[in-house]
């Protein structure tokens, strides 16, 4: 049995006051993607244009960031607002035998580039999550989806300017707080499904 036992009256005031501080970051978050909607539109018509045209998104990232790529690649090929037909969109962190192996026989920086260089065709959206912006994994998958003419895609936060040199559109949340960039990616994830499924398919009925 736990000896922990705190006062409660001070420590509930502590937490109210960190929560409270914790919920103004998420604002300032949030204030920040408003201010993103022209470049999240232009992001979501290239992959409303990449899958009109035959092509598919292919997602990844590390940690939270590869639950967010399976995520959105999810109410892609599935629904978000609307029952529709299934988009091509694949997270590349689902195949666990095949991570493993590309990990053991080659490196972990290598884990999203070599599917990325078997799978990706020019014109398809490759969307690669960081929120360091440093992660050799998905800087090296990026940088091969240049080289095989996907449209690059990289979402980061402050300190992810290093990004900026693989892809073709930056989302950049203004925080190095780990847990509000990846709020703002989630949210950015929401409004690309939507918009690109609106565009596709017209408004909800």
């Amino acid at each position: 049995m736990s000896n922990f036992a705190p006062d409660s009256s001070k420590h509930n005031l502590a937490i109210e006051a960190w929560l409270t501080a914790q919920v103004d970051d998420a604002q300032q978050v949030l204030d920040a993607v408003r201010t993103m909607t022209p470049l999240l539109a232009e992001i979501a018509q290239r992959m409303a244009e990449a899958l009109q045209h035959g092509g598919k998104i292919l997602l990844f990232g590390n940690g939270g960031s590869a639950a967010d790529a399976q995520h959105w690649a999810a109410e892609l090929t599935g629904r978000f607002y609307q029952n529709r037909e299934s988009l091509p969109a694949l997270a590349l962190s689902t195949n666990t035998s095949q991570v493993t192996a590309l990990a053991n026989d080659f490196g972990y920086d290598q884990i999203f580039a070599m599917p990325l260089a078997a799978l990706g065709r020019p014109g398809d959206v490759a969307i690669g999550l960081s929120t360091s912006g440093r992660s050799p994994n998905v800087l090296n998958a990026l940088a091969i989806a240049q080289q095989k003419e996907l449209v690059t895609v990289g979402f980061t936060g402050t300190s992810g300017d290093a990004m900026a040199a693989c892809c073709d559109y930056l989302v950049q949340i203004p925080s190095t707080d780990v847990a509000r960039i990846q709020e703002g990616h989630e949210l950015c994830g929401h409004l690309l499904c939507a918009a690109a499924e609106r565009m596709l398919f017209g408004e909800a009925a």
